[in-house]
């Protein structure tokens, strides 16, 4: 396959609002080692997309500056160590950066292969949420069968996997929204319970739901006052996950509350993390999820497609605030 030398990526000069998101000619990357380039079809839209254009949040060092954490489309060309044979096939992948473009580099390990029961663009719209909700909510917060859990966010693309994914392994899962109708899509999606935390207090609700017991585990992307709230939610032994600090990077908490109780406060982040911890985590979701996924069980919920060129819309969009589930980016 003759490949271009240049193809279209948004790549901004300097950061700024949703306007610096312009197609530019980029040249087209090559893979290397057990990597694979991916012509893409669709790319994700993230949370973290719109911290990069603002300039909050870098990409990793030797990372390309385009933007895009997970892609979906067919493999037109491997580096050493990749067997040609994979040239052709469909897949999705998580990436570090440079989802928004007509080709893009991934690693192996970090590939899915697309079934057919999904769509290019539902593919591309699982690797980012999918890799962090199962590597937060049921690796380090332990979520399983019986367990309750509290999630935030429950309209996000986060907060609609952790839904569909807790309803596949037998965990109840309490949500918060910020409006009635998101309060009634969560539940539309197969949310146990969804609060509306701009009318309720969710501490409260959550007690009255858990008949005073609490949850035992919370996925909060929220941060700051939330923290010490989210205690106050959490059963004996209760485990509290943070993966985004939208509402503040400092929080004060009750140290011997968290000694008495025996909680655990931990988080992570993702897209920092190497290959090779990456790859282990395609693997576990090759075996655990991926035959839900095979079998139709197990799709993205997403709210509006746009053509590469509207990435800046696609970026308003996110920003408002008002979309239920995963924005996407038609690239192909």
């Amino acid at each position: 396959m003759t490949l271009p030398e240049t193809m279209r990526a948004i790549d901004p000069d300097s950061p700024g609002g949703p306007e610096v998101l312009v197609a530019a000619q980029r040249p087209v990357p090559s893979p290397g080692p057990d990597e694979v380039l991916i012509r893409v079809v669709a790319g994700g839209v993230n949370r973290p997309d719109v911290l990069q254009r603002m300039g909050g949040y870098p990409p990793p060092p030797g990372t390309t500056s385009i933007l895009g954490l997970e892609i979906a489309g067919e493999v037109v060309a491997v580096g050493d160590g990749v067997p040609a044979e994979l040239i052709g096939q469909p897949m999705c992948a998580l990436i570090a950066g440079g989802g928004y473009a007509e080709y893009a580099v991934a690693p192996l390990g970090q590939c899915l292969p697309v079934p057919d029961a999904l769509t290019m663009v539902e593919a591309a719209a699982m690797p980012e949420t999918l890799f962090t909700v199962w590597t937060n909510l049921f690796e380090r917060g332990y979520a399983s069968e019986g367990d309750v859990a509290l999630v935030h966010g429950g309209t996000s693309g986060i907060g609609t996997m952790a839904i569909s994914l807790c309803k596949l392994f037998g965990v109840t899962v309490i949500v918060t929204a910020g409006s009635d109708e998101k309060v009634a899509a969560c539940l539309a999606h197969g949310a146990d319970h969804a609060i509306n935390y701009k009318s309720e207090d969710f501490v409260g609700r959550v007690k009255d739901l858990t008949e005073g017991r609490g949850v035992d585990v919370v996925l909060d992307m929220v941060g700051g006052d939330y923290v010490a709230r989210n205690m106050k939610c959490m059963a004996d032994d209760g485990r509290h996950v943070s993966i985004a600090v939208q509402g503040g990077a400092m929080a004060t908490v009750p140290v011997f509350e968290i000694m008495r109780r025996r909680l655990t406060l931990t988080g992570s982040t993702l897209r920092a993390r190497d290959v090779a911890f990456k790859s282990l985590v395609a693997d576990e979701l090759t075996r655990q999820v991926w035959p839900h996924v095979e079998a139709g069980r197990l799709k993205p919920v997403i709210d509006k497609v746009f053509p590469l060129s509207e990435a800046a819309e696609a970026h308003r969009r996110m920003e408002a605030g008002t979309h239920m589930g995963k924005i996407v980016l038609a690239v192909a």
